[in-house]
């Protein structure tokens, strides 16, 4: 199995609970790693042949930054079931950091795993 991964990738959205919450953005954090086999780009040197980082990522700010859920378990589903259905990923693991949230905490927020990780 090949992973590829993008980190720290900071997205500004509207996400929370709180009344004060809905009227401002604020930023997410993603770290993200996608199974996939690059054994076919590693051969042609194509960027057709395997998952295009840059895509993934720009398909990713456009619908975090128009989306406005009240939780990051929500936000979280949804990325992942972007990557999976979109980019042909068979796993994703995804650690969604909402920096901020809470008062003293360097960050908090969620890690979830879709789809089958290869062996």
């Amino acid at each position: 199995m090949d992973i590829i991964f993008i980190r720290e990738l900071r997205i500004e959205t509207i996400i929370g609970i709180y009344d004060w919450e809905r009227n401002i953005k604020q930023p997410v954090v993603l770290d993200l790693e996608m199974a996939t086999d690059i054994r076919k780009a590693a051969a042609s040197d194509h960027i057709d042949d395997t998952l295009n980082y840059k895509a993934v990522a720009k398909r990713l700010i456009s619908f975090v930054e128009g989306s406005n859920f009240e939780l990051v378990e929500t936000l979280s589903e949804k990325i992942t079931e972007i990557i999976l259905q979109e980019f042909g990923v068979v796993w994703v693991r995804l650690v969604l950091n909402k920096a901020g949230a809470v008062t003293g905490a360097a960050g908090v927020g969620i890690i979830i795993e879709r789809g089958e990780k290869p062996a």
